[in-house]
């Protein structure tokens, strides 16, 4: 496998496993105690490295060792995140433990002062990121199953003309922008990592809200992986 040479100087000769939960079309490589994220390059990744420098003393987040772009593909090697994935049979098992658990993150996230925020992830970018995404990347195989057809939308532009439409008055703070269970790590109840930066910056405080409740569903389902019998 190719790596930047710094990449491969840090990293030495470490074993590792890669991550396979989740829905991420990136590679990630956890290390003993480092994490290396592959992708291509990309806003998000590159908001991603930013955010993950901006609020290194703000809240818990893994520390950039370095970030490498070759040949259109990002290379991020980070620090390792303490604690459990949200997702983990502790949290699942525990939905009180697990609720306390997303509602201290989401308080961390809305306490950070974003006046100097590098990144704008409010409602009209989300828009404009929705239509490139409807005109060139939209895999209707993956979608919410009652979105389109009899009771939803024809198509994907008739969605989003209607969002446009009805675009409602935002609640602004700092948002995660993923806030979905393998992105949230945690001590009992008490976040100890925050990852998968690449959507944060300042939006919708219930963006977040609406993406944690899917990611519920879904994981409790088994969909994303993860499940509770």
């Amino acid at each position: 496998m190719f790596l930047p040479e710094k990449i491969k100087y840090l990293i030495a000769e470490e074993d590792y496993t890669e991550d396979d939960i989740g829905m991420s079309a990136s590679s990630v490589l956890i290390y003993e105690n480092k994490v290396l994220k592959i992708q291509e390059y990309n806003e998000e990744a590159e908001n991603e490295c930013v955010m993950m420098k901006y609020l290194q003393d703000k809240l818990p987040v893994p520390t950039v060792y370095a970030h490498e772009i070759c040949d259109g593909k990002s290379y991020l090697l980070m620090s390792k995140c303490g604690g459990q994935m949200s997702c983990s049979p502790a949290y699942m098992s525990d939905s009180l433990l697990l609720c306390k658990l997303l509602a201290d993150g989401l308080k961390r996230l809305w306490s950070v002062d974003v006046a100097d925020c590098p990144s704008n992830q409010c409602l009209s970018h989300k828009l404009m990121q929705a239509k490139y995404n409807i005109e060139n990347l939209v895999d209707l195989d993956n979608v919410e199953p009652d979105t389109f057809g009899e009771g939803g939308f024809k198509n994907p532009a008739e969605l989003l003309a209607w969002l446009c439409d009805n675009a409602p008055t935002e609640e602004l703070a700092l948002s995660h922008g993923d806030y979905c269970l393998p992105n949230l790590f945690g001590v009992r109840d008490k976040i100890s990592g925050f990852i998968d930066l690449g959507k944060t910056g300042i939006a919708d405080k219930w963006c977040d809200i609406a993406l944690c409740y899917r990611s519920l569903r879904h994981n409790y389902s088994g969909k994303y992986n993860t499940s509770v019998s």
